[in-house]
């Protein structure tokens, strides 16, 4: 058995792993990479194997940083199945064809502001691509069995966001493990990763590799902050993961308001996937702590903005309120007509909930640059920008170290740290050393083991 690293190495997107045996190729996610331009551009390279000779992918969840190049694999021929939990699938049909939309109106953005080097500027793939990928998948019960030739795959939760999974297969002789993105012990919504069993080769994200999430209550600081840019006469912006961060976010500022920790101000999510993907959190109430309850208690104390023209609507507020919109990094969708009218005013608060990859407007932002560019102009930064940790659907370094310690297992044959900044996967591979004594190997874009 052999593993290629074809993504998700030296950065925290791009996730894609070939695993090969004698009889099998399997593709374990397909990810788009994103952030810089020169990992943005690795997006339009051929694919580091021939489409045809995959057998089948195995999807560990819907972002896109890990299911964003189906719909190219299914442009360049790939007709195999592409199997995933039922949620994560649910979820793709919101997030893919969203996907081939924005690029779209990327490159007609593009040509028509002649902002490019290409002509004409052309997506990736478009909405068409994206809706005739999803005729691929076969969705799979969480520890159901699936077999692709002479391998065994099965899906496990790990939390993180609804549907996410962790995939075990074995050829027999190998069993190896792909952690995935790896949810948190204590998350508001999603339950705690179900615990490791033993495997020979073991593949763990390391997104928070070096970094402790903020011990003080997430949910007092995220009052504190709504309180006091009310009591200056400002509003709140959250740019937000449409899928997972959203909802934890409206289920956190529905409960302030109903313990009157907040005053009762308006909340508008400002994104039609987030609204949707609400939903589907709903109907899955089986794999999140959430009550049907506190569902409709989210729905009633939110207002969601799903037409354009309602979106429009809220630049005429002119009292306190926040708005909840995609995306999460800050990269594009309605959030950045938000920023461009928020970022100016000094009264605002702008919160970023979560992690923000090197290169997005949202990692400079957080980094304290003084403008960013927005629609082909500089927009300076007059409000106030806030980082929030806490709500990040990532174990940090030490709650992944709890999380293999509690699930008591053996040291695998090989350990490879995936998922995560250079500088995080490398600290991450350390802490493994002094805490468990493990042995770990960062590998490098396209490396190849032999298993």
């Amino acid at each position: 058995m052999k593993i290629k690293f074809l993504g998700a190495t030296g950065t925290v997107t791009g996730s894609k792993y070939l695993i090969t045996t004698e009889q099998s190729h399997l593709l374990v996610d397909c990810g788009l990479f994103q952030g810089y331009k020169n990992l943005r551009e690795r997006n339009r390279e051929p694919f580091a194997f021939d489409v045809a000779s995959i057998d089948a992918v195995a999807l560990t969840h819907a972002h896109l940083d890990h299911s964003g190049m189906i719909p190219l694999l299914y442009k360049n021929g790939y007709r195999s199945p592409v199997y995933c939990s039922q949620a994560t699938f649910e979820l793709c049909k919101l997030l893919l064809p969203d996907s081939g939309y924005l690029q779209e109106e990327e490159a007609r953005f593009r040509n028509k502001h002649k902002l490019t080097r290409h002509e004409p500027a052309l997506p990736l793939y478009d909405l068409k691509d994206a809706k005739a990928s999803l005729s691929l998948f076969r969705p799979v019960e969480f520890s159901e069995t699936v077999v692709v030739k002479d391998l065994t795959l099965s899906f496990d939760s790990v939390g993180h966001i609804l549907g996410a999974s962790r995939i075990s297969l074995s050829d027999g002789h190998k069993k190896v493990i792909v952690s995935g993105d790896v949810g948190r012990t204590n998350d508001p919504v999603m339950y705690p990763p179900k615990p490791l069993a033993d495997c020979d080769v073991l593949l763990l994200e390391s997104t928070y590799g070096n970094r402790l999430h903020d011990p003080a209550k997430t949910e007092e600081t995220l009052a504190q902050i709504v309180n006091d840019t009310a009591a200056n006469g400002g509003s709140i912006l959250i740019p937000s993961f449409a899928i997972g961060r959203a909802q934890s976010l409206t289920f956190v500022l529905s409960e302030l308001i109903k313990t009157k920790k907040i005053p009762k101000l308006p909340i508008f999510l400002d994104s039609p996937m987030a609204i949707s993907a609400s939903d589907i959190y709903c109907r899955f109430n089986r794999e999140h702590r959430l009550s049907d309850q506190q569902c409709e208690q989210m729905c009633e104390l939110v207002e969601y903005t799903k037409e354009v023209e309602q979106s429009k609507q809220l630049a005429k507020i002119k009292y306190p309120h926040i708005i909840i919109s995609a995306s999460g990094m800050a990269t594009g969708g309605r959030v950045l007509h938000h920023l461009n009218r928020f970022l100016p005013d000094h009264k605002n608060t702008v919160v970023f909930a979560g992690y923000q990859a090197g290169g997005t407007r949202g990692q400079k932002l957080v980094n304290g640059h003084s403008s960013v560019k927005i629609f082909g102009r500089e927009v300076g930064v007059q409000a106030n920008i806030r980082e929030l940790t806490g709500f990040s659907a990532h174990a940090d370094y030490q709650e992944m170290i709890d999380w293999i310690k509690n699930s008591n297992i053996s040291e695998p044959k090989r350990t490879f740290i995936v998922h995560g900044e250079a500088d995080a996967s490398d600290e991450f591979r350390l802490h493994l050393r002094d805490q468990l004594g493990w042995q770990a190997v960062v590998p490098d874009y396209k490396n190849e083991y032999k298993i």
